[in-house]
């Protein structure tokens, strides 16, 4: 592998930029600028392509596990409770039905569906209960 300057990627090599001490996806050329995509996704920037060199074995393995626990880091944000949902008021038909809506929606682990529920019944608390 060689560690000399060159202007010329193939799209999708790791190169490493050593102005910002990163590891990028070469994704192309535009002007005078080569355009790099982090390892795992996120904002392309870019970088002279006379300073970019190959990465390394070690700068590649670095980058593949910052984009691993990146992702797994985003992975436990959907789990983080944002608060205590409202809780059915008894005898409540209404209030009954909701809870119905978000025992389900959790049941399918359709976080989206279970705020529509938690925001449908803090509606219905304001509206009918006075809460």
């Amino acid at each position: 592998m060689t560690t000399e300057p060159t202007t010329s990627f193939e799209p999708g090599t790791l190169l490493h930029d050593p102005v910002t001490d990163r590891v990028g996806e070469y994704r192309d050329t535009v002007g005078p600028y080569a355009l790099l995509r982090p390892v795992g996704g996120g904002r392309e920037w870019q970088a002279s392509p006379a300073s970019l060199r190959v990465a390394t074995r070690e700068q590649r393995l670095s980058a593949g596990v910052r984009a691993a626990n990146e992702r797994a880091e985003r992975a436990t944000w959907s789990y983080v409770d944002l608060g205590r949902p409202p809780q059915p008021v008894a005898d409540c038909e209404t209030c009954a039905e909701i809870a119905g809506l978000r025992t389900a929606a959790r049941a399918a682990s359709d976080a989206s569906a279970e705020t529509d529920a938690d925001v449908l019944m803090r509606r219905h608390h304001r509206a009918e209960h006075g809460a």
